[in-house]
């Protein structure tokens, strides 16, 4: 505590210097002269936070294990950064050049979180369709001659295998084939769900807002009783009933789980639908499709749903971020996806083992850190991508 605040004194020091002397060389240019000192401290910080971080980064790639196993998950986020960094820049030049006029135009005003987003995304999609060719086994395949649980890194000393990159589980499935098909499963049924979710919600909401009145007021109510009911812990419930059902009926839990995580969502969806469409439904060409004799289907989806888009999209890449972590987290609990299908929130449940390695084999100690990793990295590539998507929708300038 002592070495933390006098850290603080001394930046805050330097941040004044910093202030001073930037007044001093510049003629007092407005840059200097109207920066608060709150600014100046975070350039300090920001500064000192590079310095320590290039100074753990010499301390990992050092000849003492003891020394660069204490750095080694700071060395490879920071590798891993770069790596990204340059693959968004990458991408980004490259739609910007190739494509059409609307999509070069589209690249050219993206920032770069965007463009990473978009990559990211892109390659899920890949890594979806396409596992059972990229994979080198079955999501559910037991290696015959293999032993269970096999340490990431390919180190024999440590327990791995050159043959099994990332190891094998507790029954001897390899690790890197089943978070290949957890791509495909997790993230596809998370993103039919979130569909299913939209279709409900945005229909119930657009009819309240067009014909108002008592089903208004009904399907208002029902939503504000299920809005108030914890999301995740409803739906673990729900689970928990279907999980019975689902042996008497013979019907994959799964299919139980994609419904009643797209009824609990529905109701944020409504919520918004309905918002967007009572401010449009008062619009002039609203009335004027009425007098023209249009019908209900028609004013909904050929009239409001058109000029309700941008919110709704926006709306759809955070839903599917909730619904994606709520799948992870009720097959981490154990009632979400279930066996032989490869889930990425199962995975860091089964292999949580493994962290028992970091403390003399950090490489080995990454498998069950990868699951949870690529549900992290989805859940920011979207949300990079919804930021973009409303401050687009918004009409804000930078």
């Amino acid at each position: 505590m002592i070495w933390f605040i006098f850290a603080l004194i001394v930046m805050a020091g330097l941040a004044w210097c910093l202030r001073y002397a930037g007044q001093l060389a510049s003629g007092n240019a407005p840059m200097f002269r109207d920066m608060s000192f709150g600014v100046a401290f975070g350039y300090v910080l920001g500064i000192v936070i590079l310095v320590w971080l290039a100074w753990a980064y010499t301390q990992a790639l050092s000849d003492d294990p003891a020394v660069a196993n204490k750095f080694f998950f700071l060395k490879a986020a920071i590798e891993w950064f770069i790596i990204f960094a340059i693959a968004a820049f990458a991408f980004k030049m490259f739609g910007q050049y190739v494509g059409t006029d609307g999509s070069r135009k589209l690249f050219r005003s993206m920032p770069l979180t965007a463009s990473f987003g978009l990559l990211t995304i892109l390659v899920y999609i890949i890594v979806a369709i396409f596992a059972g060719v990229i994979a080198p086994y079955g999501q559910d395949e037991i290696l015959q001659g293999v032993a269970a649980n096999v340490v990431a890194g390919g180190d024999p000393a440590l327990g791995g295998d050159p043959n099994y990159p990332l190891g094998t589980d507790q029954i001897g499935r390899d690790i890197l084939s089943r978070l290949i098909y957890g791509a495909q499963n997790t993230v596809g049924i998370a993103f039919v769900t979130t569909l299913l979710a939209f279709f409900l919600g945005g229909t119930f909401g657009f009819l309240a807002a067009v014909l108002g009145g008592w089903l208004d007021q009904v399907l208002s109510r029902m939503v504000d009783v299920l809005m108030a009911i914890p999301s995740l812990i409803f739906a673990l419930l729900l689970m928990t009933i279907a999980s019975v059902w689902a042996n008497q009926w013979g019907i994959p839990l799964t299919y139980f789980m994609i419904v009643i995580i797209a009824v609990i969502d529905s109701t944020r969806v409504y919520r918004l639908a309905r918002a967007v469409g009572q401010n449009i439904v008062v619009m002039d060409y609203i009335e004027a499709a009425k007098l023209r004799g249009e019908g209900l289907v028609y004013l909904m989806f050929k009239e409001i749903l058109p000029n309700a888009t941008a919110p709704l999209l926006a709306e759809f890449g955070l839903r599917f971020c909730f619904v994606f972590l709520t799948i992870a987290a009720l097959s981490f609990l154990g009632v979400g996806i279930q066996p032989p299908l490869a889930d990425w929130g199962t995975m860091v449940r089964d292999l949580a083992g493994f962290i028992n390695y970091a403390q003399f084999a950090p490489s080995a100690a990454v498998t069950p850190l990868l699951a949870a990793g690529a549900i992290a990295l989805l859940t920011v590539a979207v949300n990079f991508v919804v930021d973009w998507m409303l401050h687009k929708s918004s009409g804000l300038k930078e």
